[in-house]
């Protein structure tokens, strides 16, 4: 069942996505942002017309750096993998940062069925975990920015049994305090990647938090990341997230950069290795395919920045019901029908877009979004999928009713 925003969120959520075009517009026109945009807009096409090429270079670089690794075909097959895992360790609490591909692939969900307890640790994160129903995010970096103070603090008093008072630092010191209680026992951290250098064989991963340290800092982290996050170096790496960075949050730089490139190790006593000093004795990264290699190319140029949402009419006025899981408006729409399936795509909202190319003027890698849709729209009715001025639509491949 659809569950539409209240308006009350969609007025919050518009007021923080205005700060968020106050903060970038003072340094995405700057000459270096405009070269670093043409520089990331080249390293992007370039990787993922060479994606093959990169991906056999990543793994030699993987095995030579001491990280495991596992190639997923689909989000089930990630599920599988990361479950064995789990058992491996045995773990009842994981600690998980920030991630759109961990909710492509629901894990949350699907480790609750199994008893196990997934605690966010990204504060924007934690509290739509807290929150409970109606919990889908609605902006890449900023998970809860539908939710304004007063709710946020009836949320946390509801789920945490504490009587915080509407203060911003009283309530972040409270769930801080709460999910490093829920941790101490934890032994697994899971996290995605924001880019994956080739060559090196290093993911980069971007935090403000800190919490990315707290994640890896465990006996096992496990890294899952979409094949499209591949590019060519380390330097190539650090361009994406730091654009990434920019059309997120108006910054040039977050507050923490992680460059992950294998187990924690020392060779301090007489040059002899020895693994797990502080962090992981062991890192897994699973590479996800997922509709991938099936997808419009353009599809795959996204860095997870989210500045398309911000000014996109239709999300403005709708809010995250268009798009598809964690990956937000019509972008989100278009790999939909990759990661899933037509109707999925249909659902996700592909009659909600008005084709403004409002998103693709200021998508910092210009992703022709607009034209991606307007061309699914027809392979959409050709499969059976099209609105009706009454009635039901009917889907001709898998004979069920959907409602327009």
């Amino acid at each position: 069942m659809v569950r539409w925003m209240k308006a009350s969120e969609l007025e919050t959520m518009r007021k923080s996505f205005n700060t968020v075009k106050k903060r970038s517009n003072t340094i995405k026109d700057s000459p270096s942002t405009k070269r670093l945009t043409k520089r990331v807009r080249e390293i992007k096409k370039y990787s993922i017309e060479h994606n093959e090429e990169l991906f056999g270079q990543v793994l030699e670089s993987f095995k030579r750096n001491g990280i495991d690794f596992n190639i997923a075909d689909s989000s089930r097959d990630a599920l599988n993998i990361i479950d064995e895992l789990l058992e491996e360790y045995g773990c009842t609490t994981i600690a998980k940062a920030k991630s759109n591909t961990l909710g492509e692939i629901n894990l949350k969900n699907h480790l609750k069925d199994s008893g196990i307890d997934v605690v966010e640790t990204d504060l924007g994160d934690r509290i739509l975990q807290l929150k409970k129903t109606d919990n889908k995010p609605v902006h890449p970096t900023g998970p809860a920015s539908h939710l304004n103070i007063s709710k946020i603090t009836d949320i946390v008093n509801e789920s945490l049994d504490v009587k915080v008072h509407p203060e911003a630092r009283e309530i972040m010191e409270t769930v801080r305090s709460d999910v490093l209680k829920r941790l101490e026992n934890a032994n697994v951290g899971i996290s995605g990647a924001n880019a994956i250098a080739s060559e090196e064989g290093s993911l980069v991963m971007v935090h403000n938090e800190g919490n990315i340290s707290i994640v890896s800092l465990k006996d096992l982290h496990i890294i899952v990341a979409g094949i499209d996050k591949i590019v060519p170096c380390l330097e190539d790496a650090i361009s994406v997230v730091k654009l990434e960075t920019i059309f997120a949050t108006g910054n040039y730089v977050t507050s923490y950069m992680n460059v992950i490139s294998g187990p924690s190790k020392t060779a301090d006593i007489e040059k002899k290795l020895l693994k797990n000093m502080y962090g992981a004795e062991k890192v897994v990264v699973i590479l996800l395919d997922n509709g991938r290699s099936e997808a419009t190319p353009e599809c795959l140029y996204c860095i997870g920045c989210g500045n398309c949402v911000v000014h996109c009419p239709v999300y403005n006025a709708v809010g995250n019901e268009f798009g598809f899981n964690n990956y937000l408006g019509g972008r989100g729409v278009a790999m939909s029908k990759f990661i899933e399936d037509d109707e999925t795509c249909y659902n996700s909202g592909l009659y909600m877009c008005t084709l403004c190319g409002l998103c693709t003027l200021n998508c910092p890698v210009a992703i022709p979004t607009n034209e991606i849709i307007e061309n699914m729209r027809k392979l959409s009715a050709d499969v059976g999928f099209y609105p009706k001025a009454h009635g039901i639509i009917k889907d001709n491949v898998s004979n069920k009713d959907s409602p327009y």
